[in-house]
């Protein structure tokens, strides 16, 4: 009887997984803020939820003080770990809108107040950082230089690299804004362009070769929507990287993907928020990188 019972608790750890919920976009306040409060209600449910990342572009629009009130509001009613991280419309933008209704990007020192907004907001030391899950390593990256919508700075690239060097053996899964270059169809007019890709692109293909513990890269930004065809399909990888792409949270529809982290895989599963449904089609296995 014990040895059934060890057998049975070893078979389960065996098949134990660590579930992250990702959240695109959520762009708080914005619209269908009702909505948006109830997926956290729903994930809240989840009894078996690790954690949930918030992609960038946690504010609506600009950033301001008023917003990250309003950011903090709505995260405070998850009852989950929360890791973020920046998007363009976290920092880059100054408070006020030009004449045209267009953005208008802000001073050096606007935006830097806005990355320690950013920072203060959500009690971290830094606006990038790694944790380690299980046997994965898991790196949050920042949009932190404005030379392009989601591009890394030089100090951040090299704190990358570095962290990549120190754990080559690691199954490593990336957190940023902007997904990778052509891992989606040209399906509008912004697609795969250089303010719509992950910057600096060059260094970062370079980073990915070197580092083959490398191999998924989980973004936002785009506001790829579930129904789009390239959302979940072969395009999506780059190198030995697969790219999860997340729609966001301003749509009448919000879908949330989430990582089911495994011993030798991570399943990737898309749920419905409207309808209360997973989305079997949109179901992929992406196996761990071997060493």
């Amino acid at each position: 009887m014990l040895k059934c019972l060890l057998g049975l608790f070893v078979a389960l750890s065996l098949n134990a997984s660590t579930h992250i919920v990702i959240l695109g976009d959520p762009h708080i306040p914005g619209k269908h803020l009702e909505a948006k409060e109830q997926v956290l209600e729903q994930i809240n449910q989840w009894s078996d939820v690790d954690s949930v990342v918030a992609t960038g572009d946690l504010c609506s629009l600009t950033g301001t003080h008023e917003e990250y009130t309003q950011v903090k509001d709505y995260f405070s009613k998850l009852r989950k770990p929360l890791y973020v991280i920046t998007g363009n419309h976290d920092f880059i933008y100054a408070d006020e809108l030009g004449e045209d209704g267009k953005f208008l990007h802000g001073t050096p020192k606007m935006q830097n107040e806005k990355l320690q907004r950013f920072q203060k907001a959500f009690h971290l030391p830094k606006f990038y950082y790694s944790v380690q899950k299980e046997s994965y390593l898991l790196i949050f990256l920042s949009a932190d230089n404005p030379e392009h919508l989601a591009q890394l700075s030089m100090e951040q690239l090299s704190w990358f690299e570095n962290e990549l060097k120190t754990h080559p053996k690691m199954p490593t899964i990336v957190f940023f804004h902007a997904p990778l270059d052509h891992t989606l169809e040209n399906y509008n007019r912004w697609a795969n362009t250089p303010n719509f890709v992950a910057q600096p692109k060059e260094a970062i293909h370079r980073l990915i070769v070197q580092n083959p513990q490398l191999f998924l890269w989980v973004s936002g930004h785009t506001h790829t929507s579930a129904k789009e065809s390239s959302f979940s399909s072969s395009i999506n990888r780059y190198e030995q990287v697969t790219n999860i792409h997340n729609s966001d949270m301003n749509k009448e529809t919000i879908w949330s993907n989430s990582l089911f982290l495994e011993k030798d895989l991570v399943r990737i599963k898309t749920y419905d928020h409207q309808t209360h449904q997973w989305l079997p089609s949109l179901e992929r296995t992406i196996l761990v990188p071997k060493f």
